[in-house]
């Protein structure tokens, strides 16, 4: 296993570094000037000169790259052109909310798509796996920002049942940030549920179909059985390395129904950095979301080995 990890870890690093020149590079031709912005109205030639010295925005691009990467190999991110914050304060602001909302929406994902999976395979042709393949594919279907938007309308407005937006940290009322959040996490819930109801029942028909779970029926074991322990524990493998690789996807998602239901997460982080050409802010959050999503793969990895003792001699 310790072999596996350093494999996945040597491959890591020209991903890393991939990710990290294609957002240097492809910010930059982003249209509009951030030194403009950061000027205000009058615009002094000296104030701007100053700024591009300051942020080295004179520099050729890989000059501007090679410093960029050398101070994120210190472990510095920059600082906020706009706030003059560094990014790794606002990164550790913003990702705990970013990580409750992901971890909130997994949990609704998984006790609903996996359970919708089992049901349409154990009943194979009734209603009850037409009405799951139904509910799946429209979970797929839907976008996220339409859904969050007629929630709103219909639980918070309407109904006057749930905040229609913003957070509240669990430090400081723990009910009441698990109600802000709960709209937004069943939205970004809906297409992880339908992608695990498909593949949990792709997984449970085929282990239904095999040989064990044959000789376990002819030996009289209860149908209950069968599914939940024999089949099931089989499906299982590779759900779990697709929970684990579409929570990864969770944390870089999020961004629409952050923004839908204003919460100061990563989402809402990125998207006021594009807008605003904050470099700095774009290149620390995106680098972070792919370090998380490789992390996640090396996860998804680690956990299939351990699901799988078979793989470990591998």
């Amino acid at each position: 296993m310790l072999r596996l990890i350093l494999r996945r870890v040597v491959v890591a690093i020209p991903t890393l570094v991939l990710v990290s020149m294609l957002v240097f590079m492809l910010q930059k031709i982003l249209p509009g000037d951030p030194v403009l912005t950061l000027a205000g109205e009058e615009r002094d030639p000296a104030v701007l000169d100053y700024l591009r010295d300051k942020y080295r925005l004179n520099d050729p691009l890989p000059v501007q790259y090679g410093a960029w990467i050398s101070q994120v190999l210190q472990g510095d991110l920059g600082k906020s052109m706009r706030t003059d914050v560094p990014v790794l304060s606002l990164i550790a602001q913003k990702l705990p909310v970013t990580l409750q909302l992901s971890v909130m929406a997994m949990f609704f994902a998984v006790i609903i798509g996996i359970p919708m999976g089992i049901i349409a395979a154990v009943r194979k042709g009734t209603a009850l796996e037409m009405g799951a393949n139904v509910a799946a594919l429209s979970g797929m279907s839907i976008p996220n920002f339409w859904l969050g938007i007629i929630l709103i309308m219909l639980v918070s407005v309407q109904w006057q049942l749930l905040p229609a937006s913003g957070y509240v940290p669990p430090s400081e009322d723990l009910w009441l940030s698990l109600k802000t959040l709960l709209m937004p996490s069943l939205v970004l819930s809906t297409a992880i549920a339908a992608y695990l109801m498909r593949h949990t029942r792709s997984a449970m028909l085929e282990a239904l179909s095999a040989d064990y779970v044959r000789t376990a029926r002819a030996k009289g074991a209860s149908p209950r059985a069968v599914v939940l322990r024999h089949a099931l524990r089989n499906a299982l493998m590779p759900i779990v390395t697709l929970v684990t690789l579409l929570f990864g996807e969770l944390l870089a998602g999020a961004v629409l129904t952050e923004q839908v239901f204003t919460i100061p997460g990563f989402g809402k982080l990125i998207v006021d950095a594009v807008f605003n050409r904050d470099y700095a802010v774009v290149q620390g959050v995106v680098l972070c979301v792919a370090v998380g999503f490789i992390v996640m793969n090396l996860l998804a990895d680690i956990l299939y080995i351990l699901v799988n003792p078979r793989l470990r001699h591998a």
